[in-house]
């Protein structure tokens, strides 16, 4: 029985770590009781060399936060493009969905399209769109799991014990309730969260799983930008795979390529190669190996003229579509942006559309956006105050954002910080509109000198008699825009009182 290679090991115990290191700081990307949050939960993103170009372009400066991003860049140019499938917990997660989702016998061939993406996502974050998010892996793992795959697990998990709990013998409860207690210190999340666009996420997340059947590791090969840019660092790198060509009377290792690394002339493609080591497996006569030699570019990418040019094409209408768009004329006054945004062209420009933020927030007031702002705005972050509110001591979203999108506060500087400003809406607020005593708005508008006041009123009631009420206004200069006021308001349907961002002109709103 012949014993696989050791190096093949290696690389399935390091993917293996590298999954557990990712899950764990998923599961620390939340509210612990501490408005600190003691690891680096998003060095994923910030060891992302595409993320460190986009964002760079971007903000036409670097950001520090993505100096991480340069290990992976000299890891890459030392050992080629090993991160996908000795790193990545996406690249772990579609090798492991192969027990599952057998490829097809067709074997689908696009290797193009990953330089095309890349060129359009790099030459728009240029002009300051920012398409990485839909495209990014870990945009499209972190979101998908953020939005749909986390709340699900929490739901079912609870869902059971619970129906243990009340339906089963009490026995059975006491050995249950042990081990509910440890999903919830291990596994589960703080709380049960509900997100929008969850069906969308879930969908583009598993999308990347099923096209595993036109060919191994499909998305890695044929569309993930991240892999043609390290593909193209790699080019240059210094550990190569010997020999440069398939052996004539045999092609195991060009056959059962999952990154499909030769070209049609059977020559081997390092940019393509990632290292996985299958082929050493495969060689009957084990002359393949891996050394460290002088690169010579002998293979030419797999991108051809026309396509470059359609592609950096398409990279520079779509920030001239995002200017012509209607949307982009429409006032703001109903997105409020979490706290420490940049100005909104600058923070479009620096989201990647992660989910941190949102994931984090204690309230689960944060929820993304879908085409409110046009494309150029999905799965960007907004405070939908009916839904739940800005805590008035927490930072944690500006602690988690790995692109600087949202600035880090400390908790003085997010008491200053306005998101929004609140109104009334007289016609529906029960002290103006009834005539009833209500003060549930000011006693929990967290400021330290409440940005709700009164003028107390003498008047009468629809019957007729005298009555004196508090009629409730918000003190602009004072007002941060929470949304506790909106949050908590008895009014059934919209709030009486309101929160808008803090864009809006005065002259929009009466009450303002």
């Amino acid at each position: 029985m012949k014993i696989k290679p050791y190096l093949k090991q290696v690389r399935r115990l390091s993917q293996l770590i590298c999954l557990i290191i990712f899950l764990f700081l998923f599961r620390q990307t939340e509210y612990t009781g501490s408005d600190t949050i003691p690891y680096a939960v998003n060095i994923l993103f910030r060891l992302d060399p595409l993320v460190l170009a986009t964002i760079t372009l971007a903000q036409k400066t670097f950001v520090t936060l993505l100096w991480p991003s340069f290990i992976i860049i000299g890891v890459t140019l030392l050992f080629g493009r090993c991160f996908c499938s000795w790193i990545c917990p996406l690249g772990t997660l579609i090798d492991g969905s192969g027990y599952f989702i057998k490829p097809g016998k067709t074997f689908v061939r696009l290797p193009y399209l990953k330089y095309v993406i890349l060129i359009i996502v790099l030459i728009s974050s240029v002009f300051g769109v920012q398409v990485l998010g839909f495209a990014d892996p870990f945009s499209l793992l972190v979101r998908g799991m953020v939005f749909s795959i986390d709340p699900i697990i929490n739901y079912l998990v609870s869902l059971v014990f619970d129906s243990v709990y009340t339906m089963g013998p009490d026995l059975l409860s006491d050995y249950t309730e042990p081990l509910y207690e440890g999903f919830k210190t291990f596994v589960l999340p703080f709380k049960q969260s509900f997100f929008y666009l969850s069906f969308l996420s879930f969908f583009l997340l598993v999308f990347i799983f099923i096209i595993e059947v036109f060919g191994k590791r499909f998305w890695c090969r044929n569309l993930c930008p991240l892999g043609g840019l390290l593909a193209l660092i790699s080019k240059i790198s210094v550990f190569k795979r010997i020999p440069v060509r398939a052996c004539k009377n045999c092609n195991l290792c060009e056959t059962r390529c999952r990154m499909d690394s030769f070209d049609k002339d059977h020559r081997f493609l390092f940019e393509e190669c990632n290292l996985c080591m299958d082929c050493l497996e495969f060689c009957p006569d084990q002359i393949t190996s891996f050394k460290f030699s002088i690169p010579k570019n002998n293979t030419q990418i797999n991108i051809n003229r026309r396509q470059m040019i359609a592609a950096g094409l398409t990279g520079l209408v779509l920030p001239v579509l995002s200017q012509t768009s209607a949307v982009s004329k429409m006032p703001d006054d109903d997105l409020i942006r979490p706290p420490g945004a940049l100005p909104e062209i600058d923070f479009l420009a620096s989201c990647v559309r992660c989910g941190e933020c949102m994931k984090v927030c204690i309230n689960n007031a944060l929820q993304p956006l879908f085409m409110e702002k046009s494309l150029e705005g999905m799965f960007t972050p907004k405070l939908v105050p009916r839904l739940g509110y800005c805590e008035f001591n927490c930072t944690l979203c500006t602690q988690v954002c790995p692109t600087g999108a949202l600035e880090k506060l400390n908790v003085k500087q997010k008491h200053a910080f306005v998101i929004g400003k609140a109104y009334f809406d007289t016609d529906k607020c029960l002290v103006y509109a009834r005539k009833k005593a209500c003060i549930v708005c000011e006693e929990h508008c967290p400021t330290h000198d409440k940005a709700i006041k009164f003028n107390e009123i003498k008047t009468r009631d629809f019957q007729g008699n005298s009555i004196v009420l508090k009629q409730p206004y918000v003190k602009e200069e004072l007002c941060i825009g929470c949304g506790i006021c909106e949050h908590i308001c008895p009014v059934q349907g919209s709030s009486a009182i309101r929160v808008v961002g803090k864009g809006i002109k005065e002259a929009s709103r009466s009450g303002y």
